[in-house]
């Protein structure tokens, strides 16, 4: 079972990858055609959603069980989560320019922003199975939905505010302020709260389907063994 397991985690982390060369040669060949960085970023973008992935990877690599430890990968992994989905809201950027058509970078952002979710939702799952020897299914289930309402918080602080994850280290006091201004005059920041909870109802919907689908392939798992 678990080298049934492991060979399938490992065909997914090669799809990821070939997914992100994909990404890296549409940017390129755009960079080539048009002799603009219009769309560079969006490697930047792509490496910070890869983020999340590589330390809940961690967490299984060395058999994380310290709690302690886990603890410690786990918020560092709320700090970079927001990342992953964040990439959807790059779509503001499209709009018709002479260089490029515009489907062309339709593609582009919509392969970078969905390579970007499906490395968020791979860590967000190894999270959920991680924390599921610490707690009741219900329990879980209920922190994997917060989870996904601060993610929406945090592309947010992102998109609109400009603030990112290492931010937190660079000016904690003005991230704090920013956050803790929203939670005490709520009803003068509708924006923030019409963003984080539509946004965070639409991750939970996308998070649960792709959750139901990874159930199944590992019934399937169970039956071939």
């Amino acid at each position: 079972m678990k080298k049934l397991v492991a060979s399938s985690r490992f065909k997914i982390n090669m799809l990821l990858i070939l997914m992100t060369v994909f990404c890296f040669s549409l940017s390129a060949f755009r960079y080539y055609i048009s002799d603009t960085k219009v769309f560079l970023f969006l490697n930047w973008n792509l490496f910070l959603a890869w983020i999340p992935l590589l330390l809940s990877s961690f967490i299984f690599a060395f058999n994380i069980k310290s709690k302690i430890s886990l603890i410690f990968i786990i918020i560092v992994w709320i700090l970079f989560f927001p990342n992953s989905p964040y990439i959807l809201t790059d779509l503001f950027h499209l709009r018709a320019r002479n260089s490029v058509p515009i489907w062309y970078d339709l593609i582009v952002i919509l392969s970078y922003a969905w390579t970007g979710l499906i490395c968020g939702f791979i860590s967000l799952n190894d999270i959920e199975k991680s924390l599921s020897e610490y707690g009741k299914r219900n329990g879980i289930n209920a922190v994997i939905i917060f989870f996904l309402f601060m993610s929406s918080f945090g592309v947010y602080l992102g998109r609109f505010l400009r603030w990112n994850s290492w931010d937190v280290l660079n000016n904690p006091f003005g991230l704090f302020s920013d956050i803790v201004v929203r939670f005490i005059y709520p009803l003068e920041y509708t924006k923030t709260w019409g963003v984080t909870v539509l946004m965070g109802i639409m991750l939970n919907f996308m998070y649960f389907t792709f959750k139901w689908v990874e159930t199944n392939n590992d019934k399937k798992l169970k039956l071939e063994k």
